[in-house]
């Protein structure tokens, strides 16, 4: 499969898998910094709370360096996976914030796939960039828009396209209300708390990970696509 990537597929695919060590950075800290500031130190003692991806890499190596790697050379995409310490009991005690604090994370990805938004509609506004067109590139993802000029307008290009899509995907898939995803611990802001006990006894069985993995994996197409479409027709209007 690597023989098979030309060097430009080769140098996008390393710029994905920085943009995926960014995305991924920004949503952990978000989580940390968030818990430090309710009131849990748990993932701050960890050394959670920092952009520095070395302290996640070290919690998640697998997640972080081993799986995205694998997954860009067979998919063309890196997955992979982290995690943030917290202190459960803390939880427990206050639901609203350990709520707020999952919320954290996915709130920094909407924020770096807004910043990729307004660098991209500046590039096209001021002509520095032309939406892309169709391209038999192994990373299609990576041309949303081009540079019309200078080899930085390109880089630039091809940069913030990855920080969109990476980030709207982590925005999305994490706030599905089922676990392992971030939207299930969010829940507590939106359901009382006599069904919630009930909820979150649920959510504790050993197969409900699985079984949630399972059904966001399966409605995640349903969700990104309608939502890519419309930033992009935002991005273009």
């Amino acid at each position: 499969m690597l023989a098979a990537l030309e060097v430009q597929d080769l140098t996008i695919a390393f710029g994905f898998y920085v943009v995926f060590l960014l995305s991924v950075t920004a949503h952990e800290a978000a989580h940390a910094l968030a818990a430090l500031k309710l009131g849990d130190r748990t993932a701050y003692l960890g050394g959670q709370v920092t952009l520095d991806p070395i302290p996640h890499i070290r919690r998640e190596p697998v997640g972080m360096v081993g799986l995205p790697i694998v997954t860009l050379l067979l998919v063309q995409w890196p997955l992979g996976f982290a995690h943030a310490p917290y202190d459960p009991v803390w939880a427990a005690w206050y639901p609203k914030r350990a709520a707020l604090m999952a919320l954290a994370g996915p709130g920094a990805n909407l924020v770096l796939g807004a910043v990729a938004f307004v660098i991209m509609k500046v590039g096209l506004t001021m002509g520095a960039f032309e939406i892309g067109l169709e391209t038999a590139s192994s990373f299609p993802w990576a041309e949303l828009v081009r540079g019309t000029g200078s080899p930085v307008a390109n880089s630039l290009a091809i940069f913030s396209s990855l920080l969109l899509v990476q980030n709207l995907l982590l925005f999305i898939f994490n706030l599905f209300p089922i676990p392992p995803m971030d939207g299930s611990a969010a829940l507590p802001l939106v359901i009382p708390e006599g069904p919630m006990h009930k909820v979150r006894a649920l959510f504790a069985e050993p197969w409900a990970p699985f079984v949630g993995l399972i059904v966001a994996w399966n409605l995640f197409p349903e969700v990104f696509y309608p939502a890519f479409r419309s930033v992009m027709k935002l991005l273009v209007s």
